[in-house]
């Protein structure tokens, strides 16, 4: 059974290890908290102190690359607030160190944020147009993978995640005046994140791209609203008349070429 490597152990990252693990599969992960260590280490995961910086990589990284089959890349961008690093930088040396390893298999995790506010529906071959920092900063990491020749290396834009602990509307419980009420939602559970990510590594899903969104569109206002009632939290209010031409994440490709089926509704 194949070693998997997983780099960023968190809400994602430690229930899919736990999951590869059920599955048979030696899983290696890491975490920037020593303290998360000993969680890592009672799930059966052997864990890796390991940090990444735009300017170096503290910790073992090369003992943890170098019995891998698979490398899992799980690191979203950090560029909120007064401590904002360069992502692209971080994927390049993290690209160096993965080229000195045996391990020529990545699956990185992006976002469908890389299509930023391109109207109507979207799919795998859409021109990406990112308006955010961290989407423009995801495109060029997609690519500082993809582009390698002697990698094999699988993108999967992610939706936006719900799941345990998770979930938009209760940070938009009681907000009032919001746009874009008739726009789609493009979400997808963590459920079927593992599933999705568990599939590519199975069937070998290599040198492709992936848009990974629950193929269930409502518009926001119906969901959020339908949402919070079940919540018994105050729904958010949005304006009338907006929206009508927001992006739809189409997650076509992945049903009818891949074959995958969705096991949660967005409706938790």
């Amino acid at each position: 059974m194949q070693n998997i490597g997983i780099i960023g152990c968190g809400w994602l990252g430690l229930p899919l290890a736990t999951f590869l693990l059920q599955d048979g599969y030696s899983v290696y992960g890491t975490t920037t908290s020593a303290t998360k260590i000993n969680t890592l280490e009672s799930n059966g995961i052997e864990a890796f102190p390991i940090s990444l910086f735009e300017d170096r990589i503290e910790g073992p990284i090369s003992k943890f690359l170098e019995s891998l089959d698979v490398l899992i890349i799980n690191v979203p961008p950090r560029l909120r607030g007064k401590n904002k690093e360069n992502y692209v930088q971080k994927m390049t040396l993290l690209k160096t160190q993965i080229k000195k390893s045996r391990c020529n298999k990545i699956i990185f995790a992006s976002s469908t944020a890389v299509y930023g506010n391109t109207p109507g529906v979207v799919t795998e071959k859409t021109i990406v147009c990112p308006n955010t920092e961290s989407g423009k900063q995801l495109v060029v990491s997609e690519n500082i993978f993809l582009e390698d020749s002697t990698l094999q290396a699988t993108v999967i834009r992610f939706g936006g995640l719900i799941g345990p602990n998770r979930h938009p509307v209760t940070m938009l419980s009681g907000r009032s005046n919001l746009k874009n009420g008739n726009a789609p939602v493009n979400l997808i559970h963590l459920n079927d994140c593992i599933s999705i990510l568990k599939e590519s590594i199975t069937n070998n899903w290599t040198n492709t791209i992936l848009n990974a969104v629950h193929p269930s569109h409502p518009t926001k206002k119906e969901y959020y609203t339908q949402e919070a009632q079940k919540r018994a939290i105050e729904p958010p209010k949005y304006e009338d008349f907006s929206g009508i031409n927001s992006k739809k994440v189409d997650s076509t490709f992945l049903l009818n070429v891949k074959n995958y089926r969705f096991h949660t509704s967005i409706f938790t």
